[in-house]
């Protein structure tokens, strides 16, 4: 137990001692006492006042009197309603001692929830991308942290295998491929993939300019354009419409997907050859992310799912149907508007597809939680989702969660697949570990190993573009700057790690060292400040599960970390002579350490031994 939760045990019992009342402790509100009065922890006091019936001043005054009389503060002072409680040396020193006692301090018992994380979620048409690597990175954390909080964790995707993208980069291949594959160009397999979608758009757009320019192309403008509207403006809103009823590419690729919905033979093969070279491609860029599913669901499965249970919700007057036969939900009393389920032809949209892929995961595993980590461009989607299971009183419904995060830009702007602007996630990688090599070589402790430097480059540089992707809050847009992220001296991956790597310094210099009894050494502040933000990590931990927020995580490594170096090169370790000292502070570093490591851990982040 964290000195913290101690010391929320020993307000509850303090409240039960004087006012005769029982309360949570884990309701009672502990914060760090601000610098600018004197004390270790302030208990706000304002939630007692009704069941003791004093003001919060009054009960402040009999809480710090029974803390002093108990032996469990040496002193105290009040702030309007709220008790500043300061401890001593005694305090500090078995706050340490109950960190250093934990295999994993902070860490959950295990618990009987069951959570699911689904992300990732990639199109076949095309490798993954910098987008996906903060979806990836944001999902992977978020089932890293709810296994530290005890719950039992699957990861999954649903890979979007089947489509009218999809059909493009088919259609483009068979067009104009001439029979090449990964093998015979020497390109990684989903690149190979992307650059037929890429190809396709090229020839579209080709195709649509040239179209613009015929009699029927103007002839469109005139009728359909509004007053005063540009063709620029004009044709650039009616793409769309020039796809599906003019395109000649446009038809080809839809008859494609209508030929793969009747399972073509030929269709189906060259679909299950280009998306196996893609699921090729992006395995290996899973392993470089060091990231895995426990399940697979593929939309070629459960595109059909869905029907059934919306024709139950149908006859149960959960929906309704409209004249064309297509049935709807009215979520007006919610503030979501009527939302389509299913279509008057009988096809499903992309909301009967997953309302029956939810039920079939909570078939499989009968989970009591589910994440989708979707950025905020489909929250609307799993508002209506997410009501919608409610209403149909799915069993899992109180447990789902959207893991909604903003997009991602380069400092030179935003990606467009279609275009081909978009930065590779294997290229994204690839730079990240070239720069931490670079600043390797400019710093000059480039190691004589070239293989353990290498391998040392590629974790600084993983580290660099993890941390640099996870420690902005994922509600909020950002920009991936690829040099800003191994500076060793900013808020980086690259600068926890040096914290981390100069202990182990330190502990192979002393290596051997017999540790002396420091129990009765005095604990300075700069020391206590440590204590406390070790304290910390549990508090921690549990509000970036409850907040679905790792932003927290690497923000309290990094804080950490600062402390570190501060106290690392105001005290030089391996010279002190004094061994109480010296035992005390090499079990304070360890901790620190140690800390550093497991919570970089649950960030997918490696934690190298040399720097």
């Amino acid at each position: 137990m964290s000195a913290v939760n101690a010391l929320r045990n020993d307000v509850a019992a303090g409240i039960k001692s004087l006012y005769d009342q029982e309360i949570e402790a884990s309701t009672v509100l502990v914060n760090v006492t601000r610098k600018d009065f004197p004390g270790d922890y302030s208990i706000v006091c304002f939630p007692f006042t009704k069941m003791a019936r004093k003001k919060p001043e009054e009960i402040a005054q009999d809480l710090g009197t029974y803390f002093v009389e108990q032996g469990k503060a040496e002193a105290f002072n009040i702030v309007k309603g709220f008790l500043n409680l300061e401890f001593g040396n005694d305090f500090w020193m078995a706050a340490l001692n109950e960190i250093r006692k934990a295999e994993k301090y902070g860490w959950q018992a295990k618990t009987d929830q069951k959570i699911m994380v689904e992300f990732a979620s990639p199109n076949t048409n095309k490798p993954l991308h910098l987008g996906h690597i903060r979806n990836i990175l944001l999902g992977w954390s978020i089932s890293n942290i709810y296994k530290a909080i005890g719950f039992d964790v699957i990861r999954t995707q649903i890979v979007n295998d089947r489509g009218i993208a999809i059909c493009k980069s088919m259609l483009a291949w068979e067009k104009f491929g001439e029979g090449a594959s990964p093998e015979s160009t020497g390109m990684k397999s989903d690149f190979f993939v992307g650059k037929y979608y890429v190809e396709f758009e090229t020839r579209f757009k080709k195709e649509y300019a040239d179209w613009q320019s015929t009699a029927e192309g103007k002839a469109t403008f005139k009728r359909l354009a509004k007053e005063n509207q540009s063709e620029e403006a004009f044709f650039r809103s009616y793409k769309n419409k020039y796809f599906n009823d003019f395109s000649l590419l446009g038809k080809e690729a839809k008859a494609m997907l209508l030929k793969w919905e009747n399972n073509d033979e030929a269709v189906k093969a060259l679909w299950t050859k280009m998306n196996n070279w893609v699921y090729e491609g992006f395995e290996t860029t899973y392993e470089m992310l060091q990231v895995e599913f426990d399940k697979l669901y593929y939309e070629s499965d459960t595109y059909l799912l869905g029907k059934d249970i919306i024709e139950k919700g149908l006859n149960e007057g959960l929906f309704f149907k409209k004249e064309d036969g297509s049935i709807w939900v009215d979520l007006t009393d919610a503030k979501l508007d009527e939302k389509i389920l299913l279509r008057g032809d009988g096809t499903s949209v992309y909301m009967t597809q997953d309302l029956g892929t939810a039920h079939l995961r909570y078939e499989d595993f009968g989970m009591n939680n589910m994440v989708y980590t979707v950025a905020d461009e489909q929250d609307y989607h799993f508002k209506v989702l997410f009501e919608t299971l409610k209403r149909m009183k799915a069993p899992f419904a109180d447990g789902l969660h959207h893991l909604s995060y903003g997009m991602v830009e380069l400092p030179s702007g935003r990606m467009k697949s279609r275009e081909g602007t978009v930065v590779d996630a294997d290229d994204l990688i690839e730079e990240v570990i070239n720069e931490a090599r670079k600043a390797s070589e400019e710093s000059g402790h480039a190691g004589s190993d070239p293989i353990e430097q290498a391998a040392i480059n590629r974790k600084i540089g993983m580290a660099a573009l993890k941390f640099f992707m996870i420690k902005v809050n994922p509600k909020k847009r950002m920009i991936f700057d690829p040099k800003e992220s191994v500076d060793m001296h900013g808020q980086t991956g690259p600068y926890i790690q040096n914290a981390y790597v100069r202990f182990q310094s330190i502990k192979r210099k002393m290596d051997g060292f017999e540790q002396a009894d420091f129990s009765s050494y005095e604990i300075l502040d700069e020391e206590k400040e440590l204590i406390v933000k070790l304290i910390e990590f549990e508090d921690t931990l549990i509000a970036a599960a409850k907040e679905f927020d790792p932003s927290s995580i690497a923000n309290y490594t990094y804080e950490l970390s600062r402390l570190y170096h501060r106290y690392y090169g105001e005290h030089n370790l391996s010279h002190e002579e004094d061994m109480p000292t010296k035992s005390f502070r090499y079990c304070l570093s360890e901790e620190v350490a140690k800390t550093l490591k497991n919570a970089m851990e649950l960030l997918g982040i490696e934690m190298p031994e040399r720097m």
